[in-house]
């Protein structure tokens, strides 16, 4: 079995004096797909924000193709090859959506598979919105403009965070179809998602977590809603 792209062992992340990662392990396969599933606390977005070096991490280790990026500040994280989209988009309100995505593209990698164009591709809406200000399309579009700001840098790893939350199923829906696409471009995606249905339709490998710790992992099939049920509130399964 070929070595992770990324993996995540015996991670600590803490707060000021407030300890919020214990130990988290994780693995993620070249062009694969991992969901993070959890209750809100559950340390989901504290494990993306740390591995993507925006958090402070404490002991334990992140590799990335074998090298370690544990500690390295976000911009050498992103240049590194590992990009976020943020919960909530963050998106820049003076901008246009074209402009936003080009953000994307400043600490660009390589001549790799995501421009505009293959952007534009992916989410043909934005192709027709691309003058209008970022913040004034939809909800679902916008997510789409984050997703593709992501993709411009031409990203080894793709971590999302949340980004179902506050849309309705159709969009949702529209925007996971672009998921088997990043993933056939040779991007690995590294998802939260509080949607436990959508996680187990598109991971080949999910964990729960529940106060900065991982209560279970398994595949998918593997993962029966009694098991889910369990770890949310604690119960540790080892299906691995």
């Amino acid at each position: 079995m070929s070595a992770p792209l990324l993996s995540v062992r015996g991670l600590t992340a803490f707060y000021g004096d407030f300890q919020a990662l214990f130990g988290v392990d994780l693995d993620l396969a070249r062009g694969g797909c991992v969901a993070i599933i959890g209750a809100n606390g559950a340390g989901k977005t504290t494990l993306m924000r740390t591995i993507c070096g925006i958090a402070r991490a404490g002991q334990g280790e992140i590799l990335l193709d074998g090298a370690p990026i544990h500690g390295l500040p976000a911009p050498e994280v992103l240049r590194r090859g590992v990009a976020m989209v943020p919960e909530g988009r963050k998106l820049f309100p003076s901008l246009s959506v074209e402009e936003n995505l080009q953000i994307g593209a400043h600490e660009r990698r390589g001549n790799g598979a995501w421009t505009l164009e293959t952007i534009y591709d992916l989410f043909p809406v934005l192709r027709e919105r691309r003058r209008n200000p970022g913040t004034a399309l939809s909800g679902g579009q916008q997510q789409m403009v984050a997703i593709g700001r992501a993709l411009m840098s031409n990203p080894e790893v793709l971590l999302c965070d949340e980004i179902s939350l506050g849309l309705a199923p159709v969009v949702i829906r529209d925007i996971y179809a672009a998921v088997p696409r990043i993933r056939e471009a040779g991007t690995a995606i590294l998802v939260v998602e509080q949607d436990i249905g959508q996680a187990l339709k598109i991971a080949d490998h999910v964990h729960c977590m529940m106060e900065g710790r991982v209560t279970l992992s398994g595949r998918p099939s593997e993962l029966s809603r009694e098991a889910i049920h369990d770890a949310y509130f604690g119960v540790t399964h080892d299906l691995a």
